[in-house]
């Protein structure tokens, strides 16, 4: 799976989960950018990117992500 394709589906579920088809992701965002984002959020989002790419992460690794680049890493290194 390429980034293009990962930034695609990505791109998809969070217009979904934060209800705000103007977001464009870039590596760089992260919760500070994006209304909306608190930590409620932030657990249907994993969970739904969990489901869509059928992958797990741990506490550790999800407790690590510091933007939207680091996730895409994080499921290429997955998929």
């Amino acid at each position: 799976m390429n980034e293009d394709s990962i930034y695609a589906q990505l791109t998809d579920i969070f217009h979904d989960v934060f209800d705000d088809d103007l977001i464009v992701l870039t590596p760089q965002i992260s919760a500070k950018d994006v209304d909306g984002w608190d930590s409620l959020t932030h657990i249907r989002l994993i969970l739904t990117v969990e489901k869509v790419f059928k992958i797990k992460f741990t506490t550790s690794e999800i407790g690590k992500l510091e933007n939207v680049g680091e996730l895409v890493t994080l499921i290429k290194s997955r998929a």
